[in-house]
């Protein structure tokens, strides 16, 4: 009985989430081809943190703060991206680019790598400061890559309530290496500790200028005043209080008040488990179908059978 009436409340929150998440109203079956090995086995740390809907929001939004701070960085997806006019549907489909590599059957992982390349590869200009760039400039894809895993990680590490050794954290760091260097980035951190230095190293290069404050504003606005407002606003809130410190100041927000920030966390750490529950039946849960099905034996027609 109880069962029954939870099912319509998963339904609901597996479609509002689904909806936030969709990339160009594309869905993905991870449960095929059976029996067909990804980049990652179910016992990667990758497939743990990547499998919570409510860290990876977080920390997604986190990330691209984080990346609008390179004035590179943010001019090429600037002048080349509609994220200003679809950031949901950036967001949407930076969601599917992790899931297919994290989830997805090697040939699934090697075609969202292969588009993503295509995408980067003519994408040239001039960032404001005079500077000329390219999308598929090695360092370039290093910084986004390092700002979004360590995102994720930190993100998953405070609101995902299972621990993570310190072990299993460089594990994380040189798991999804793997994807950073396929879409052409060098040097990649391999483990926390690298990632923290490499951060570090970063922030002469990083402002917070206009543009950036423009970002800020587009994700604060997300939803405002619509139906999803109420599942977007805690988890943009969540995302600008992760941030470091240092990043906080380039955004001008050394006032916000830091009590505040840990009650929103913590208030956001139950929806953890929630959406675990009402997405269980998610991309991870489909592609361990998929690791564990046993391929069809294939059948060769003889002449006169």
């Amino acid at each position: 009985m109880i069962d029954a009436l939870a099912e319509p409340l998963r339904r609901v929150l597996q479609g509002q989430v689904r909806r936030l998440t969709a990339a160009d109203g594309r869905r993905v079956d991870f449960t095929r081809p059976p029996g067909a090995a990804g980049w990652f086995d179910a016992d990667a740390v990758c497939w743990r943190v990547h499998a919570d809907f409510v860290p990876m929001l977080v920390g997604g939004i986190r990330a691209l703060l984080l990346q609008a701070l390179h004035p590179l960085a943010l001019a090429a997806v600037w002048d080349h991206s509609d994220l200003r006019g679809d950031l949901s549907g950036r967001l949407g489909r930076t969601a599917l680019f992790i899931a297919a590599t994290t989830y997805g059957d090697a040939a699934m992982a090697a075609q969202a790598v292969a588009r993503v390349r295509a995408i980067h590869a003519p994408l040239r200009g001039t960032a404001p400061d005079g500077r000329a760039y390219a999308a598929a400039d090695p360092a370039l894809l290093t910084w986004v890559h390092v700002a979004e895993v360590s995102s994720f990680l930190d993100a998953w590490l405070l609101l995902g309530g299972d621990p993570l050794s310190p072990q299993d954290q460089d594990r994380y760091y040189a798991e999804t290496a793997r994807v950073a260097q396929a879409l052409g980035a060098t040097q990649v951190p391999m483990t926390r500790a690298a990632a923290q230095d490499y951060l570090q190293a970063m922030r002469a290069q990083l402002a917070g200028g206009e543009r950036a404050q423009a970002i800020l504003a587009l994700l604060r606005g997300l939803g405002r005043g619509g139906p999803r407002q109420w599942l977007n606003r805690p988890y943009i809130d969540a995302g600008c209080a992760l941030l470091p410190p240092w990043a906080r100041g380039m955004y001008g927000l050394h006032e916000v008040d830091r009590r505040r920030d840990a009650v929103l966390l913590a208030a956001l750490r139950p929806n953890v488990a929630l959406l675990r529950w009402a997405l269980r039946d998610g991309v991870a849960a489909q592609a361990r179908q998929r690791l564990s099905a046993v391929p069809a034996p294939t059948t060769i027609a003889r002449p006169g059978t």
